[in-house]
């Protein structure tokens, strides 16, 4: 039975599951990072406990995220040997060296201050401490900056050559390697996205506790920095988010007009397609329901401004439609609640109500996971709308994969779904633990001097012998 399967959608399953899983840890993990670079930094400026009790409270979350997320990280690079060898073989001259810049100035730098960022507080000074926050929180930010370069070069490939045995290597200097023309539009709205996914983490928390007790300086102070963060970042997202997709329709159009639902060219205007079922088969979107001429308001800033279709373009080259059409609406459609909460927070807080309005909390309860949702159909639409290729327009999918059997591909697939959802589960439920604690109500800090100099151990205590009394 298993022998009858396709090994490359099984592949391609494979590596969906485990790059989705992937894919929460690193964008809570980015933004966290930052949020607590952000209340050290106030700590030390204002001197108020809340800030470095709320530092605490959520630095054994990012513990745990830190760690979920490395574990998880390790997979992503086995697949490639194993899955996808072809691919490997002929990508691997540009990939590999990205990848390695990723794990030499990112992942070591993380490490090598995180021991002091999670161990360190009541060993070394204030502002070393700091210092070690800000270097972990700079090392998620290269950390993301490389690997968007790396799917950056896949979405737009540029500065390569091939050589005699087909495989792409650099053509010179490394800069438009890294510097591709979808790079910082694709990694301005990754880090946005970030950002936005633990302020409405945080938000979501913060909200939970006032329900409960509307006194606590700690929920208190944090929905109130979440929601600041909400209303100010998601307009700017929104601007991001449609510079991406300009960027997107000048250099891979076929995937925005799957995503648009657009088969047939527009003259005169495209629609804005609300709902519908996409059909790559039939060509058309059944049950559309649209609204004429937003579409090209939207892609091009001119309701009447011409649109090509998808019957324009080759058909084998057209991405799975009825996938990405509605992963690109759910990504929307968060996108603009989060906005809309942080719009109905500024009300509340013009009013002096941010922290009496238990609809608002109610609302961020439930908005809580919206970010990670959010980012998981962001990516589906990125990775799925570059289908049928690896490398975009130079190679495809199909010719990526290992030649291996559909069971082999099978029982692994099987095995990473059993070891996820046990191993991740655990650490959720352990996450949601940690955050059902409300945060300490007293204004107390860590100590403010280390307890001893680096590398010193106190010896016993000696008392010299009185003359005369040995």
């Amino acid at each position: 039975m298993l022998e009858q399967l396709d090994p490359v959608i099984l592949a391609r399953a494979q590596f969906a599951f485990t790059v989705s899983f992937h894919f929460i840890f690193p964008a809570f993990s980015i933004g966290l990072a930052s949020y607590l670079m952000v209340l050290e930094g106030l700590w030390l400026k204002t001197g108020k406990g809340v800030y470095a009790n709320l530092y605490r409270y959520w630095l054994k979350i990012f513990a745990v995220v830190f760690g979920m997320g490395v574990v998880s990280g390790v997979v992503m690079s086995y697949q490639f040997g194993t899955n996808w060898s072809v691919f490997s073989t002929k990508a691997g001259p540009i990939v590999g060296p990205l990848m390695a810049y990723e794990v030499l100035t990112a992942f070591f730098l993380e490490a090598g201050f995180l021991g002091v960022m999670l161990f360190g507080m009541s060993k070394v000074g204030k502002r070393l401490h700091f210092f070690a926050t800000c270097m972990v929180a700079l090392g998620t930010l290269i950390s993301a900056t490389w690997i968007i370069a790396v799917n950056s070069w896949m979405q737009t490939p540029a500065g390569f050559a091939i050589n005699a045995k087909g495989q792409f290597v650099p053509a010179g200097s490394w800069l438009p390697i890294i510097f591709t023309a979808s790079f910082p539009f694709r990694l301005v709205h990754t880090v946005i996205a970030a950002y936005l996914t633990t302020a409405f983490v945080v938000g979501g928390v913060g909200a939970w506790h006032l329900l409960k007790d509307r006194a606590n300086p700690g929920a208190r102070k944090m929905f109130s920095m979440a929601m600041w963060m909400a209303a100010i970042v998601a307009p700017i997202q929104i601007l991001a988010g449609d510079a991406h997709g300009l960027n997107t329709l000048e250099h891979q159009p076929v995937k925005v007009l799957a995503m648009e639902g657009d088969y047939e060219p527009s003259p005169n205007g495209a629609p804005l397609v609300l709902f519908g079922l996409p059909s790559n088969d039939e060509a058309r979107v059944r049950y559309e329901v649209s609204i004429p001429h937003i579409g090209s308001l939207i892609l091009k800033h001119d309701p009447f401004a011409p649109l090509p279709g998808l019957t324009d373009f080759p058909r084998d080259q057209w991405p799975p439609a009825h996938i990405i059409f509605w992963s690109f609406r759910i990504m929307v459609a968060l996108g603009f609640a989060m906005l809309g909460i942080g719009l109905w927070s500024l009300l509340a807080r013009f009013r002096k109500k941010l922290y009496d309005w238990p609809w608002l909390h109610r609302a961020c309860v439930v908005m809580g996971p919206a970010g990670f949702v959010a980012v998981i159909a962001g990516w589906v639409t990125t990775e799925v709308g570059r289908q049928p290729f690896t490398v975009y327009g130079l190679l495809r999918t199909a010719e990526s994969h290992s030649p291996l059997a559909a069971p082999a591909v099978a029982v692994s697939l099987l095995a990473f779904v059993v070891v996820y959802f046990s191993a991740f589960g655990a650490g959720t439920y352990y996450l949601l633990r940690l955050m059902s604690k409300p945060p300490e109500r007293g204004e107390t800090e860590p100590p403010n001097v280390p307890q001893r100099a680096a590398g010193i151990t106190p010896a016993p205590g000696f008392i010299a012998p009185l003359p005369g009394k040995e």
